[in-house]
Protein backbone atom coordinates (compact mmCIF):
# COMPACT_ATOMS: atom_id res chain seq x y z
CA UNK A 1 0.00 0.00 0.00
CA UNK A 2 2.89 2.32 0.84
CA UNK A 3 4.36 1.62 -2.64
CA UNK A 4 1.07 2.53 -4.41
CA UNK A 5 0.91 5.82 -2.49
CA UNK A 6 4.52 6.60 -3.37
CA UNK A 7 3.99 5.81 -7.10
CA UNK A 8 0.84 7.98 -7.23
CA UNK A 9 2.67 10.86 -5.56
CA UNK A 10 5.55 10.65 -8.06
CA UNK A 11 3.12 10.71 -11.01
CA UNK A 12 1.26 13.75 -9.60
CA UNK A 13 4.57 15.54 -8.94
CA UNK A 14 5.79 14.76 -12.48
CA UNK A 15 2.55 16.09 -14.04
CA UNK A 16 2.69 19.26 -11.91
CA UNK A 17 6.34 19.94 -12.87
CA UNK A 18 5.59 19.26 -16.53
CA UNK A 19 2.66 21.70 -16.46
CA UNK A 20 4.73 24.36 -14.64
CA UNK A 21 7.71 24.21 -17.00
CA UNK A 22 5.51 24.20 -20.11
CA UNK A 23 3.58 27.30 -19.01
CA UNK A 24 6.51 29.22 -17.57
CA UNK A 25 8.54 29.25 -20.79
CA UNK A 26 8.86 32.66 -22.39
CA UNK A 27 6.14 33.15 -24.98
CA UNK A 28 7.39 34.22 -28.40
CA UNK A 29 6.53 37.72 -29.51
CA UNK A 30 3.77 37.82 -32.09
CA UNK A 31 5.06 38.34 -35.60
CA UNK A 32 3.52 40.44 -38.31
CA UNK A 33 1.59 38.70 -41.05
CA UNK A 34 3.87 38.39 -44.06
CA UNK A 35 3.01 40.40 -47.11
CA UNK A 36 2.24 38.31 -50.18
CA UNK A 37 5.40 37.72 -52.15
CA UNK A 38 5.64 37.66 -55.91
CA UNK A 39 5.09 33.91 -55.68
CA UNK A 40 1.76 34.38 -53.88
CA UNK A 41 -1.27 36.01 -55.43
CA UNK A 42 -3.64 35.41 -52.51
CA UNK A 43 -4.32 33.17 -49.59
CA UNK A 44 -2.89 29.78 -50.44
CA UNK A 45 -2.51 30.63 -54.11
CA UNK A 46 0.78 30.21 -55.88
CA UNK A 47 1.75 31.53 -59.26
CA UNK A 48 1.69 28.84 -61.91
CA UNK A 49 2.13 28.63 -65.64
CA UNK A 50 -1.68 28.41 -65.94
CA UNK A 51 -4.25 31.19 -66.02
CA UNK A 52 -7.82 30.61 -64.86
CA UNK A 53 -8.85 30.67 -68.54
CA UNK A 54 -6.45 27.81 -69.24
CA UNK A 55 -7.99 25.75 -66.46
CA UNK A 56 -11.69 26.56 -66.76
CA UNK A 57 -12.82 29.38 -69.04
CA UNK A 58 -16.08 31.07 -68.14
CA UNK A 59 -19.13 30.24 -70.24
CA UNK A 60 -22.12 32.56 -70.59
CA UNK A 61 -25.55 31.28 -69.57
CA UNK A 62 -28.96 32.74 -68.73
CA UNK A 63 -31.10 32.79 -65.59
CA UNK A 64 -34.46 34.59 -65.54
CA UNK A 65 -33.45 36.90 -68.39
CA UNK A 66 -30.07 37.87 -66.88
CA UNK A 67 -26.65 36.56 -67.80
CA UNK A 68 -24.51 34.38 -65.60
CA UNK A 69 -21.11 32.74 -66.04
CA UNK A 70 -20.21 29.16 -65.19
CA UNK A 71 -17.63 26.47 -65.82
CA UNK A 72 -17.85 22.81 -66.88
CA UNK A 73 -15.73 20.44 -64.80
CA UNK A 74 -17.15 16.92 -65.16
CA UNK A 75 -19.86 15.10 -67.12
CA UNK A 76 -21.38 11.66 -66.67
CA UNK A 77 -21.25 10.93 -70.41
CA UNK A 78 -18.05 10.52 -72.47
CA UNK A 79 -19.53 12.13 -75.60
CA UNK A 80 -20.74 15.19 -73.67
CA UNK A 81 -17.39 15.50 -71.85
CA UNK A 82 -15.60 15.31 -75.22
CA UNK A 83 -17.91 17.92 -76.79
CA UNK A 84 -17.38 20.32 -73.87
CA UNK A 85 -13.62 19.73 -73.91
CA UNK A 86 -13.51 20.46 -77.64
CA UNK A 87 -15.67 23.56 -77.18
CA UNK A 88 -13.78 25.05 -74.22
CA UNK A 89 -10.23 23.69 -74.46
CA UNK A 90 -9.47 22.30 -70.99
CA UNK A 91 -10.44 18.69 -70.36
CA UNK A 92 -13.89 18.02 -68.95
CA UNK A 93 -13.51 14.79 -67.01
CA UNK A 94 -15.90 11.87 -67.52
CA UNK A 95 -17.42 10.72 -64.20
CA UNK A 96 -20.09 8.08 -64.99
CA UNK A 97 -21.26 7.95 -61.35
CA UNK A 98 -22.76 11.45 -61.65
CA UNK A 99 -25.65 9.85 -63.56
CA UNK A 100 -26.56 7.89 -60.40
CA UNK A 101 -27.31 11.01 -58.35
CA UNK A 102 -31.04 11.13 -57.44
CA UNK A 103 -33.11 13.65 -59.42
CA UNK A 104 -34.11 15.56 -56.28
CA UNK A 105 -30.44 16.49 -55.74
CA UNK A 106 -29.98 17.87 -59.26
CA UNK A 107 -30.64 21.24 -60.82
CA UNK A 108 -31.57 21.62 -64.47
CA UNK A 109 -29.78 23.13 -67.42
CA UNK A 110 -31.54 23.61 -70.75
CA UNK A 111 -29.32 23.21 -73.82
CA UNK A 112 -30.59 24.09 -77.29
CA UNK A 113 -30.02 21.64 -80.14
CA UNK A 114 -31.23 24.06 -82.84
CA UNK A 115 -32.77 27.50 -83.21
CA UNK A 116 -31.02 30.84 -82.71
CA UNK A 117 -27.25 30.73 -83.34
CA UNK A 118 -25.13 31.49 -80.30
CA UNK A 119 -22.53 30.33 -77.78
CA UNK A 120 -24.21 27.18 -76.49
CA UNK A 121 -22.38 23.85 -76.72
CA UNK A 122 -24.25 22.87 -79.89
CA UNK A 123 -23.79 26.28 -81.52
CA UNK A 124 -27.15 27.72 -80.52
CA UNK A 125 -28.36 30.11 -77.83
CA UNK A 126 -26.75 30.06 -74.36
CA UNK A 127 -27.84 27.48 -71.80
CA UNK A 128 -30.66 28.37 -69.42
CA UNK A 129 -30.39 27.54 -65.71
CA UNK A 130 -33.19 26.97 -63.20
CA UNK A 131 -31.31 28.18 -60.08
CA UNK A 132 -28.36 30.30 -58.96
CA UNK A 133 -26.22 30.42 -55.80
CA UNK A 134 -28.30 31.73 -52.93
CA UNK A 135 -31.41 29.84 -54.05
CA UNK A 136 -32.39 27.15 -51.57
CA UNK A 137 -32.37 24.52 -54.32
CA UNK A 138 -29.07 25.59 -55.97
CA UNK A 139 -26.63 22.86 -56.87
CA UNK A 140 -23.83 22.86 -59.46
CA UNK A 141 -24.86 19.33 -60.53
CA UNK A 142 -27.21 19.71 -63.50
CA UNK A 143 -29.46 17.28 -65.32
CA UNK A 144 -29.09 17.93 -69.03
CA UNK A 145 -32.36 18.92 -70.76
CA UNK A 146 -32.11 19.11 -74.56
CA UNK A 147 -34.46 21.69 -76.09
CA UNK A 148 -35.33 21.24 -79.77
CA UNK A 149 -37.42 23.65 -81.84
CA UNK A 150 -40.05 21.79 -83.86
CA UNK A 151 -40.65 22.14 -87.60
CA UNK A 152 -43.04 25.03 -88.28
CA UNK A 153 -42.12 26.89 -85.07
CA UNK A 154 -40.40 30.28 -85.29
CA UNK A 155 -37.17 29.92 -83.25
CA UNK A 156 -36.38 32.89 -81.01
CA UNK A 157 -34.21 33.62 -77.98
CA UNK A 158 -35.72 32.24 -74.81
CA UNK A 159 -34.56 33.77 -71.53
CA UNK A 160 -36.00 31.64 -68.73
CA UNK A 161 -37.31 28.22 -67.78
CA UNK A 162 -40.83 29.72 -67.79
CA UNK A 163 -40.41 30.76 -71.45
CA UNK A 164 -39.15 27.27 -72.34
CA UNK A 165 -42.15 25.69 -70.60
CA UNK A 166 -44.55 28.08 -72.38
CA UNK A 167 -42.99 27.19 -75.75
CA UNK A 168 -43.28 23.50 -74.85
CA UNK A 169 -46.96 23.93 -73.93
CA UNK A 170 -47.58 25.49 -77.39
CA UNK A 171 -45.84 22.56 -79.09
CA UNK A 172 -43.01 24.80 -80.34
CA UNK A 173 -40.22 22.91 -78.56
CA UNK A 174 -39.67 19.40 -77.28
CA UNK A 175 -37.55 18.77 -74.17
CA UNK A 176 -35.60 15.51 -73.89
CA UNK A 177 -33.86 14.48 -70.66
CA UNK A 178 -31.25 11.83 -71.62
CA UNK A 179 -30.05 11.07 -68.06
CA UNK A 180 -26.75 12.95 -68.38
CA UNK A 181 -25.40 15.00 -65.47
CA UNK A 182 -22.84 17.80 -65.81
CA UNK A 183 -21.05 19.59 -62.96
CA UNK A 184 -21.50 23.30 -63.82
CA UNK A 185 -20.60 25.58 -60.90
CA UNK A 186 -21.89 29.12 -61.42
CA UNK A 187 -19.21 31.71 -60.64
CA UNK A 188 -21.00 34.97 -61.57
CA UNK A 189 -24.77 35.41 -61.33
CA UNK A 190 -27.31 38.25 -61.15
CA UNK A 191 -26.45 40.10 -57.95
CA UNK A 192 -23.40 38.04 -56.94
CA UNK A 193 -20.16 36.29 -57.65
CA UNK A 194 -17.67 34.00 -55.94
Amino acid sequence: MHTKFWASSVIILFLALSFFTRNSKAQPEPTATPEPSSAMSGMGQMETAFSSDDLAPLVRGIYEGDELFFIHTEASDLDVASLLTEMMGPQVVTVPGLADIPDELLGNVYVFTNGVNGGGPMGFQPDIFDSIPGDEVYTPLRALNLVTWQAGAAPRMLDSVAEIEAAQAKGEVVIERPGIVVNMPILVWPGGQR
